[in-house]
């Protein structure tokens, strides 16, 4: 079992399973008595199936003083109930041949399986088992807490990127819960207890707060019946709203300087404060997509071209942007120079290429070809049978509907260059921003 952080829905409740209209994926829709949310796609090309588990809570909903906590209790997830013995889940999951892990965002927790279809209903019980008798001793308490300070100083402490990525976050958001490592800040994690892995656990972990998506060979009125026998028992239970923090607005750029010895190599990062689907201004999200793939993705992007192919200033340089987000998310632009390249003069033609985008010089053309390129690989997305399950995960946890992502297609193409244009002077605003610069340590004066 690996454990990880994770960096495209409400579903008709119905008597028997009903098809979304034709769209990207066709998929299937049902819930149980309980409340459990069902997707199911179907991929008959090999007798196999994903079979993902969502909660809707992650480290967003963490306890104060407690940053973290849900990935403490993905880890814990592990140890066993009274049917399974501690450390045995994945390792009875791979002798049926499969394979299984975990992971944990802002916004959720998922667990799931990639299983044989005749074994599906197996995977089903041990997930069904462990959402409602999972057993914690406090040894495996320690120990798991132990881990996960490892981790932390192995992928977050000791490495420089990731040091200035939770700073950004930090003070991008000036009070919501998103300004939390999804891993938790050491000092808190060195506070985790037995007890408040319990706690959340019994408070978040129900059918009712859970959505199961299953893709591959099977179709609704197949997996039905096993979802009754395995999830539909569980009962239904009380599950506190997600109430957050709201964020206040931002009317100052913020700078965010690290040295580090690591740092071989500087870069700038500029993070925008911008709305996500399910927030106010959420009609913005799809101009929004199209303007990062149009400015920072891939080696044909502008950012791209004009400061690593024509100026030769940059080593790399992007953009991205992450509209499948309960509350505001942010859009994030970034250049590395190359080797003897000041970094001041890199920032320079990245804010020059910023004010081009600003002053509209964003053409047709650009927008219909990047389009084209992005409904294109929307549709190779349907070949991966735990690609499909995440993009349906991240949407239904994160206040998008089945009929949303159906829709994402229809909703890019619909997108004209004036909305692209809009989007970015709406979000790219200097008192909505951090800078974020990673730097070597400052060499002594000689003496």
């Amino acid at each position: 079992m690996k454990p990880g952080i994770w960096p495209v829905v409400a579903i008709l409740t119905v008597a028997a399973p009903a098809a979304a209209a034709a769209g990207l994926f066709n998929p299937s829709t049902f819930t149980l008595d309980n409340g459990m949310q069902v997707v199911v796609v179907e991929n008959h090309r090999a007798p196999v199936v994903a079979h993902w588990v969502w909660y809707k809570v992650g480290t967003a909903d963490s306890p104060v003083g407690k940053s973290g906590l849900p990935h403490y209790l993905e880890h814990l997830m592990f140890k066993g109930t009274d049917k399974i013995p501690p450390g045995e889940f994945s390792k009875i999951v791979a002798r049926l041949g499969g394979n299984d892990n975990a992971m944990t965002s802002y916004d959720f927790t998922a667990y799931f399986q990639m299983i044989a279809r005749d074994r599906l209903e197996t995977v089903m019980e041990m997930e069904a088992d462990r959402m409602v008798n999972l057993r914690i001793t406090e040894e495996d308490s320690v120990t798991e807490r132990d881990v996960i300070l490892e981790e932390r100083r192995s992928r977050v402490d000791n490495e420089p990127a990731s040091l200035l990525g939770e700073r950004l976050a930090a003070v991008q958001y000036l009070n919501h819960p998103y300004r939390l490592p999804v891993i938790g800040w050491f000092h808190e994690i060195q506070s985790f207890t037995r007890e408040d892995a319990l706690a959340f656990y019994r408070t978040w972990y129900a059918p009712n707060n859970a959505i199961l998506v299953v893709v591959g060979d099977i179709t609704a009125e197949e997996l039905k019946p096993l979802a009754e026998r395995t999830y539909g028992r569980i009962p239904a239970r009380p599950v506190p709203a997600r109430e957050r923090l709201k964020e206040p607005p931002q009317a100052s750029e913020r700078v965010v300087e690290l040295r580090h010895e690591r740092v071989r190599q500087p870069s700038v990062t500029l993070s925008y404060l911008a709305p996500s689907y399910n927030t106010e201004g959420g009609e913005r999200a799809y101009a929004l997509e199209v303007l990062a793939e149009l400015f920072g993705s891939g080696t044909t992007s502008r950012l791209y071209r004009a400061l690593v192919v024509d100026k030769g200033l940059a080593a790399g340089a992007g953009a991205f942007y992450r509209g499948s987000s309960l509350d505001e998310t942010t859009f994030r632009i970034y250049a590395t120079p190359r080797p003897g390249v000041a970094l001041e003069e890199v920032e320079a033609a990245l804010d020059e290429e910023i004010a081009k985008l600003l002053a509209g010089e964003i053409t047709e053309e650009e927008v219909a070809r990047v389009k084209k390129r992005m409904l294109a690989e929307a549709t190779y997305a349907r070949d991966s049978l735990s690609g499909v399950a995440r993009i349906f995960g991240v949407a239904l946890t994160t206040g998008q509907t089945v009929e949303d992502v159906e829709a994402w297609p229809r909703r890019i193409e619909a997108v004209t260059v004036e909305e692209v244009r809009a989007a970015a002077r709406e979000v790219l605003k200097p008192e909505r921003s951090v800078r974020g610069r990673l730097l070597p340590p400052m060499r002594e004066a000689r003496k």
